[in-house]
């Protein structure tokens, strides 16, 4: 399985190409879309993403990640094998976090250029390519040089800040594991815990631990974002009491 994880978006080319290239090199695969709405040109945000989501994936699955603003310029280009899971991207911080929270993480420097590199386009021209080998199960060890540590590691404890808002206006943060009693603001205003949005009147804001392990500030039948004017990399307040 290849799980792709991109601020590509889903308007223009790029996914469709990078789904090309794929279905060349490794045509057995499963490809499956994860998020192609990362919040742009933002790998601190995506960092804490790709953590989050990575352990609902099966071991041995191939995630093909780029939220890349160096593409092109003298930035590294990594594999990481972590929690059993692949992971080739841009050595921008994108991996770090789950490379860090791993024991058994294992890294590689990508040292092979293809002919026909594109200057802006790693994903598909480079990444890509990388991770249809991997997936095929012939791992490419020609291309790459084990490396001890990645050249940018953000800090991989929790995020204290909006890091993505889905459609509805939920607003994503890279906290985890908050209890319910915890107390919990944003953009001036405190919010409190419910379970699910039904538990709560038609309107009304809360927090609660999403699917993936985070928290994350929403409005029954409503937008938090609108409500609340939050956007990705405002500061969001937890006050643990235990």
């Amino acid at each position: 399985m290849i799980v792709l994880f991109t601020d590509f978006g889903v308007r223009d080319p790029y996914v469709g190409q990078v789904k090309a290239r794929l279905a060349e090199h490794a045509p057995a695969q499963l490809v499956v879309d994860l998020l192609h709405e990362v919040p742009d040109f933002n790998p601190h945000a995506g960092a804490h993403l790709l953590a989050a989501f990575a352990p609902g994936f099966p071991p041995g699955s191939v995630f093909l990640a780029v939220v890349d603003p160096g593409v092109g310029t003298p930035r590294d280009a990594v594999v990481a094998l972590a929690g059993g899971r692949w992971f080739v991207g841009p050595d921008n911080g994108l991996l770090s976090v789950l490379a860090a929270r791993h024991a058994d993480t294992r890294l590689w420097r990508i040292t092979w250029q293809p002919e026909g590199l594109s200057a802006t386009f790693h994903g598909r021209d480079l990444f890509a390519l990388i991770a249809a080998d991997i997936a095929r199960g012939e791992f490419p060890t020609h291309k790459l040089n084990p490396i001890d540590k990645l050249n940018v590691e953000f800090d991989a404890g929790d995020l204290g800040r909006v890091i993505y808002i889905d459609h509805y206006g939920n607003a994503w943060t890279g906290v985890r594991g908050v209890l319910q009693d915890a107390r919990v603001s944003a953009a001036g205003e405190a919010f409190k815990h419910s379970e699910s949005f039904g538990f709560v009147g038609k309107g009304e804001g809360f927090w609660f631990n999403n699917s993936v392990g985070l928290l994350e500030l929403a409005v029954n039948r409503g937008s938090a974002a609108a409500a609340f004017g939050l956007k990705v990399g405002d500061p969001v307040r937890v006050q643990r009491l235990n």
